[in-house]
């Protein structure tokens, strides 16, 4: 997401990736649970977002 180029966002991944790889079972489930919460909170906010910027502009 902040990567400054595609060299580094691969980079980045990989290392995600790396890190994922290395976490028990457990921590792989708690993760999983705290991701899908993180991105359903985004995209409710992106969509709120969203709804206002479109509302702003059928009023004009």
């Amino acid at each position: 997401m902040n990567a400054h180029s595609e060299e580094e966002r691969a980079a980045i991944n990989q290392e995600l990736k790396d890190l994922y790889a290395s976490l028990s079972e457990d921590d792989k489930a708690d993760f999983n649970r705290q991701l899908q919460s993180f991105l359903a909170r985004e995209v409710g906010r992106l969509k709120s977002d969203y709804e206002s910027i479109k509302g702003m502009n059928s009023e004009n």
